[in-house]
């Protein structure tokens, strides 16, 4: 019985927290965590410095005339025509946001609450189709309604998202006609 009773008298096990440590690494990853997010804004700024040869963004003319189309969704950004990995920042563009969309005769207006809104007139319209993703969203096939115009010498997809998905289909048939019609007509 001795053996026993020498074990449960041996000294208190070692403190299991070092609390001086732990703080020294929570703050070493703190400030990782803030260089990064700094790293990530400074390259959103200076993407929109090389693009800042970008023409500014057309704003809706006072009349565009009756309403063919309207879609309430989501805008996910744009980016270069072609190249869906490539996003624009310039002029607001690379701004995710709410948007309401008004197609007219005169052209498509993108209005979006707490972004700049814009304009691409039927003249600078260039296609459009469904597609599964756009720079930092993919969907599922064909859920998201793609739109590609000119802005200035530039080619540009800007992907939009409706809150009723069926309603892509009549989009991409109308536009795709008016640009039909407008080709036609030059």
């Amino acid at each position: 019985m001795t053996p026993v009773i020498l074990l449960a008298e041996a000294k208190k096990s070692a403190e299991v927290t070092d609390w001086g440590a732990r703080i020294g690494w929570l703050v070493g990853l703190a400030l990782f965590i803030a260089l990064v997010y700094w790293l990530m804004r400074e390259g959103w700024k200076w993407r929109g410095t090389l693009q800042s040869d970008l023409p500014e963004l057309p704003g809706a003319p006072e009349e565009t005339g009756p309403a063919r189309l309207s879609m309430s969704g989501r805008y996910h950004g744009s980016t270069t025509a072609g190249q869906w990995l490539d996003r624009i920042v310039a002029h607001g563009l690379g701004t995710r946001s709410r948007a309401e969309l008004t197609l007219t005769d005169a052209g498509l207006e993108v209005e979006r609450p707490g972004a700049t809104d814009f304009f691409v007139p039927t003249s600078a319209l260039r296609g459009t189709r469904l597609d599964k993703g756009i720079a930092g969203k993919v969907l599922t096939e064909g859920g998201l309604l793609v739109v590609t115009w000119a802005l200035g010498d530039k080619l540009i997809d800007s992907g939009f998202r409706s809150d009723h998905a069926a309603e892509h289909t009549e989009w991409v048939d109308t536009l795709n006609q008016m640009i039909n019609d407008t080709e036609g007509a030059r």
